[in-house]
């Protein structure tokens, strides 16, 4: 039992340390990386985050309306990744119709390829649809990665849920919208929290199709905004640095309002498929 814990106190170290090495980069004085390998910086200061909360750019502050357009797109994503989700999955996992295998075979299929890979057709459809530098764009393109994922992880909760419920309510004449609605969405909280929160986390961190897709820099997301600290001639690390970290706040509130539900949530998704 000692060396187990001892195993998992090395093995939480190891994973921790370059995130040390962040916050270190962040709190330390001066524009580069420390040289040393120690996760206690050399002195502690703020001048990172107060630049970085202090950029502007015709008298309006970057960093607030570049975390606007990374909040806006995280939650719009979110609620369109869901919706479309769950009906989906539910779908997919209570009705028979020609081409739901080959359906499912393609959301998994879709999922091998990198997301780099589809940037020109994305690119050239969202530029038909008029939507290029446009938040919606940006919304449907990110729903539309995240989504086969999500209907993967909801159709297996949703297998998991017994089917005796839905027949017991519609004896009592309850419709399938309703059964939908009021019993299945409730019982499952825990898939859907982890779909929500993968849908979060591909909007709110994606730097690579927000940097394509938008030319105008009052639209640009936090990702975008961060990477512009190191460039080809000029490299803040620290900024960068300080970047990351508040960038990355968001996202452990979201885990640790959600963490209840997360485990239970993908356990159940991967039983069944």
């Amino acid at each position: 039992m000692l060396l187990m814990h001892l195993g998992l106190i090395v093995a939480v170290a190891v994973v921790l340390y370059p995130v040390i090495l962040v916050c270190k980069t962040a709190f330390a004085p001066g524009s580069q990386l420390g040289l040393t390998a120690s996760p206690i910086p050399d002195g502690i200061s703020t001048e990172h985050f107060r630049d970085l909360f202090g950029q502007e750019a015709g008298g309006e502050l970057l960093f607030l309306r570049h975390a606007a357009n990374s909040l806006i797109v995280a939650i719009l994503t979110t609620i369109v990744g869901v919706a479309l989700s769950t009906t989906a999955a539910y779908a997919l996992s209570r009705f028979r119709f020609p081409g739901r295998k080959a359906g499912l075979s393609m959301f998994l299929v879709v999922q091998m390829f990198p997301a780099t890979l589809l940037l020109l057709p994305l690119y050239v459809i969202l530029n038909n649809l008029g939507l290029l530098n446009s938040i919606a764009g940006l919304v449907l393109v990110y729903a539309t990665t995240a989504i086969p994922f999500c209907v993967w992880t909801l159709k297996g909760y949703f297998d998991s849920l017994p089917r005796e419920l839905e027949e017991a309510a519609r004896i009592d004449g309850a419709s399938q919208w309703m059964i939908f609605r009021k019993i299945i969405l409730p019982l499952a909280r825990p898939g859907i929290a982890v779909t929500a929160l993968f849908s979060f986390m591909t909007a709110w961190n994606e730097f690579i199709m927000a940097s394509t897709f938008m030319t105008n820099q009052n639209r640009y997301t936090l990702p975008v905004l961060i990477q512009q600290s190191v460039t080809e001639h000029t490299a803040d690390y620290g900024l960068f640095a300080a970047g990351a970290v508040v960038t990355s706040i968001p996202v452990m509130i979201a885990f640790y309002v959600l963490q209840r539900y997360l485990v239970g949530g993908l356990t159940a998704g991967a039983v069944k498929g």
